[in-house]
């Protein structure tokens, strides 16, 4: 790929990014607005259950040898191949509630046996060869954001399993500036990649919750939707190369912005978590930087007419850059948490509009302005979406400080048509709160609009109710309940989390026995030995029947 002509040269590697703390989402405890006490005397009416964070975990053992460890310290360098405790605590899994209650009550924590950095895709590739030779599972981690058990460390049928930590190849690797494509290191957070566009005047304009930890790799590993698809388009839209390494061999993949040369490769790996192998570099499409944003906020009498006015705007092609429409509850909640008991009632829409000049921005809002108040929508300025805007990377956070004071916040998200899109949200929604009502819980079940499409829109749910005496247990039934109608509502199991082993279980109702076949026969292909990322997408084949002994009645 042609490189950029600027003085500084490529590859060109970011600053530092800080890594969150093994039991929490940020390193800082989010500050609870005064607002949400009230909220919280709502859902917690009588004892509270709170869980709190330990000072230090104590984890498993490690069981990989002396010499695997010199094995694969003599491919990444005796620095970045080790089996130190305070390295293994910060690769213990993903950031879901189930992970967050686990490293509050468990005792060890499960670890991975140690943590190895490569550099680049050749020390990549030698650490899968190695693990492969010594049955040694391998994990990739990225950011360490996976709500779905995504990067659990787990051995399955290995005898030891490492944390493969693709930080330290963090870069931008090579920039073509005529057709707007760079390509990164795998490792590349979202900030970092920001860093190294913006000193050249682009953008990738990926920008999920995750943003400020989740690296490149792990958006493409997982099909990450951004809160700016609608002008951006998800992670898998932005796409136009891979460079893998499975323990079968390395694959380059995309090499033209369209092809017949059969099925596109690339969309095995484009969601694959790790399970066939590992995305080392990714090429992406990026776009200069915005001259001018302009925002916007309405509210509509109800989610129906909200819903309706998106679906037009959608496929009638107006493209802001944010669109998102809260359900009444949602609204009311923003709202007493901003401190805004009395106003925005009905349902709060805001969206952010980007242009090359300041008239090309409020260009795009006036038309979708029109559409709106067409369908009943009032508009409430500015502010409502410039306050979303300051705060949309911070809801993470207030998870573990919820979690401090008996309190379960919780989220899980879904897609479908629009034709179909209210059943799907009246089933879910019912599925949540009867099962968390079951459990002696007053909860509050809230959903958005973040992502659209001409055929139709993602649906997120925010769950906050009482923590029990057993909030694992109180979860895993409701999100199980809610999976569950998520499958008989003809929705997706998952619109941008991924599978990873949380979702495992319900993906033949989506797929089919058949495409769970299909994906366990690309696995046997590329990772014959099974030793990426164990029990993530797909649960392992099982064994052959033994053939029955002569004689016998079988």
């Amino acid at each position: 790929m042609p490189t950029t002509s600027a003085s500084e040269p490529l590859p060109a590697s970011p600053a530092p990014r800080e890594r969150g703390p093994w039991d929490a989402w940020d390193p800082e405890p989010a500050r609870l607005p005064a607002a949400a006490k009230a909220i919280v005397a709502t859902v917690v009416p009588g004892k509270a259950h709170p869980v709190p964070r330990r000072a230090r975990p104590t984890l498993t053992p490690s069981v990989l040898g002396d010499d695997d460890l010199a094995a694969l310290a003599a491919i990444v360098g005796t620095d970045h191949a080790t089996r130190d405790d305070d390295v293994r605590a910060l690769h213990l899994g993903g950031k879901s509630t189930l992970d967050l209650l686990r490293r509050r009550l468990d005792d060890p924590q499960d670890a991975p046996d140690a943590v190895v950095a490569p550099v680049d895709h050749a020390g990549v590739a030698a650490v899968l060869r190695a693990c492969d030779g010594r049955r040694i599972a391998v994990v990739p981690f990225g950011g360490g954001t996976s709500v779905v058990g995504g990067v659990d460390p787990v051995r399955g049928a290995q005898r030891a399993v490492i944390a493969l930590d693709l930080s330290r190849t963090a870069s931008l690797c090579a920039l073509d500036e005529v057709s707007q494509l760079a390509t990164f290191g795998a490792g590349t957070t979202g900030p970092q990649a920001e860093e190294l566009l913006g000193a050249r005047g682009y953008t990738l304009g990926h920008f999920p919750q995750s943003y400020l930890y989740a690296s490149l790799g792990g958006f493409a590993a997982t099909r990450s939707s951004g809160q700016a698809s609608r002008g951006y388009g998800r992670f898998d839209d932005l796409v136009h190369a891979l460079r893998v390494a499975t323990p079968r061999g390395d694959l380059d993949l995309g090499r033209a912005p369209a092809s017949a040369a059969g099925p596109d490769l690339r969309e095995l790996f484009l969601g694959s978590e790790g399970a066939f192998g590992v995305l080392t570099e990714v090429t992406v499409r990026i776009r200069p930087v915005p001259a001018a944003t302009s925002y916007r906020a309405w509210t509509f009498p109800d989610f129906a007419s909200g819903a309706a006015a998106f679906r037009e705007a959608t496929q009638r092609g107006l493209r802001p850059t944010v669109l998102r429409l809260s359900d009444e509850t949602e609204t009311r909640v923003n709202a007493a948490m901003g401190g805004h008991l009395t106003r925005l009632r009905g349902c709060l829409a805001v969206a952010t509009f980007e242009g090359a000049t300041t008239a090309e921005a409020e260009q795009a809002r006036d038309a979708l302005d029109a559409v709106f108040a067409a369908h009943g929508a009032k508009s409430r300025g500015e502010d409502p979406a410039r306050s979303w805007e300051r705060g949309r990377f911070a809801s993470p956070g207030l998870r573990d400080t919820l979690m401090d004071i008996g309190v379960l916040a919780e989220t899980l998200e879904t897609a479908t048509t629009w034709a179909n899109l209210p059943a799907l949200k009246t089933a879910v929604t019912a599925a949540l709160g009867a099962s968390l009502a079951a459990a002696g819980t007053k909860p509050i079940v809230m959903c958005h609009i973040s992502h659209v499409y001409p055929a139709g829109a993602s649906l997120y749910f925010t769950v906050v109710a009482a923590l029990t005496e057993d909030p694992r247990a109180q979860w895993a039934g409701a999100k199980d309940a809610a999976s569950r109608a998520i499958g008989e509502a003809h929705g997706t199991i998952t619109h941008h989390h991924a599978v990873g082993r949380d979702h495992r279980a319900y993906l033949e109702t989506e797929i089919g026995p058949l495409g769970v076949a299909l994906l366990r026969a690309v696995k046997a292909t590329l990772d014959p030995n099974g030793i990426m990322n164990p029990g993530a997408l797909v649960a392992p084949a099982p064994a052959p029947e033994a053939p029955a002994a002569p004689g016998s009645l079988a």
